[in-house]
């Protein structure tokens, strides 16, 4: 009879349950996690622009639309919405992009970096030239606090309007006037 590799008797069994159970565990995270597929950059083609911050991407043959990453554009009904969109649709329409970062939030949405051939952050553009909030509440890109005030100083974009309404704060405002309206 041979030698097990961990030994004989109790403790050999303990270990090798261990790692059936640790084993199951990485497939059943993999199963309800698809994203981890996803964990590292990737290439994908952006297919198309519905918004300044919200793209369909393909890649391996599936379509994932995706949020950019710690921004946060004007809705396309809002001032400068329309300006967004073609912004962004001016650097990643039909184009190859990288892919950084893919999380899901509690609701379900996919965000992540886009990053141009170049290695310039799509968010970051957007945030430049005045076209994007920083979304203080998730991100923990610091850096964009600092691009979003110099845009805000220098009058870019909707920072030329003397009060802008972030997206977050328009849509509640239209969703209360819906509800009293009924």
């Amino acid at each position: 009879m041979g030698v097990h590799p961990y030994g004989q008797g109790r403790l050999a069994q303990r270990i090798m349950w261990r790692h059936h159970i640790l084993f199951g565990l990485v497939l059943a995270m993999a199963a309800v996690c698809p994203d981890f597929s996803w964990a590292a950059d990737f290439v994908a083609r952006v297919s198309t622009v519905h918004e300044g911050d919200r793209v369909t991407i393909r890649h391996k043959g599936r379509n994932e639309t995706i949020y950019l990453k710690d921004i946060d554009c004007p809705d396309l009904k809002q001032p400068y919405g329309k300006e967004a969109k073609h912004a962004t649709a001016a650097y990643v329409a039909n184009r190859d992009v990288v892919v950084r970062g893919l999380t899901r939030d509690k609701q379900g949405r996919v965000s992540a970096e886009v990053l141009l051939h170049d290695g310039r952050n799509v968010g970051r553009e957007l945030l430049k030239e005045g076209l994007a909030w920083w979304h203080r509440s998730t991100s923990k890109n610091a850096s964009f606090e600092v691009i979003e005030e110099l845009a805000k100083a220098s009058g870019k974009g909707l920072w030329a309007d003397s009060n802008p309404v972030p997206p977050w704060k328009w849509k509640s405002s239209k969703q209360t006037s819906q509800k009293s309206s009924h």
